[in-house]
């Protein structure tokens, strides 16, 4: 079921991505790294959103490039999907760490829209270099999706923007999904998709945030507890903040929204758990917020 939430947020993503890419450039990447990791089906998943959006590419160039160790047995399965769609797949059998850098430069991905999608959770974590190559990219964004237990931070370098959300079935650690990107519209857009995908039997989401490791049923209304206490803790950590930045922070640092911060400061203010500066009128993005004293 984990592989079926990871298709459709790839697929959700990629139907936003892909014609706001084609409107930027004339020249368009999607990267698909670690080809193999589920036989192909996301590599197909990905190919068929593309082809869809081939009646737009007059003038432009849309590539899909497979990198992997059965990268050329991927794109062997993608002929059928294809067909005489305006699509240019190219693929890089081997390792990914060692391909994905070349391959880039190779398929003209160097300052073009990019978006590259590498999967690990069957293999050993990349190098946070195999992720900072899709940088290249202009604009550039990456979904990774890492084993369980896997540090994150040394993939957040170079990228201005990160969240990342564990896939839970239980209580043991599950596969980590991080989102870069260097557009805050972007940053959004994948937040969106992930409380939008449809429900899997079993399958939560886990803030890798939060202390309490709280499961969160995916909803669009998701359960507020665990953006209650990470705002709560990081009030106690600067003393105080604008809601803006409260927003921000949200955005940036947890697996929640910005208008899910602002929903959370309404009821922690008429709580009292915090204290807002003026004390009355709209909670506008200026407003300073602290701790209260309950």
């Amino acid at each position: 079921m984990i592989a079926t939430v990871k298709r459709e947020l790839l697929v959700r993503h990629l139907e936003a991505w892909a014609p706001a890419a084609l409107h930027r450039g004339r020249r368009v990447t999607y990267a698909h790294g670690f080809a193999d990791a589920d036989g192909g089906e996301s590599a197909e998943a990905a190919a068929r959103v593309l082809v869809e959006q081939t009646d737009f590419v007059r003038g432009r160039e849309l590539s899909m490039l497979l990198v992997g160790e059965q990268a050329d047995g991927v794109r062997e399965r993608l002929v059928s999907v294809v067909g005489a769609a305006a699509l240019t797949v190219l693929a890089v059998s081997g390792g990914t760490d060692a391909r994905l850098a070349v391959a880039l430069k190779a398929a003209g991905a160097h300052r073009v829209p990019l978006l590259g999608f590498l999967d690990a959770s069957a293999s050993e974590p990349p190098a946070p270099a195999t992720v900072a190559a899709l940088a290249v990219g202009k604009p550039a964004e990456f979904l990774l999706v890492l084993p369980p237990g896997t540090e994150v931070d040394p993939y957040r370098e170079g990228w201005p923007l990160c969240a990342s959300v564990e896939l839970a079935t239980g209580e043991e650690p599950g596969e980590l999904l991080v989102f870069g990107t260097t557009s805050g519209k972007s940053l959004e857009g994948f937040k969106e998709a992930l409380w939008a995908v449809d429900e899997f039997a079993g399958v939560r989401y886990r803030d890798p945030g939060d202390p309490d490791r709280h499961l969160i049923d995916i909803s669009l209304s998701p359960h507020p507890g665990p953006l209650r206490r990470e705002l709560l803790a990081h009030l106690g950590r600067v003393g105080s903040a604008t809601v803006t930045e409260l927003r921000t922070f949200a955005l940036t640092s947890t697996i929640y929204r910005a208008a899910d911060a602002t929903r959370v400061l309404h009821t922690l203010v008429d709580s009292g758990a915090v204290t807002r500066q003026p004390p009355n009128g709209r909670l506008g993005g200026d407003v300073v917020i602290g701790l209260g004293d309950n």
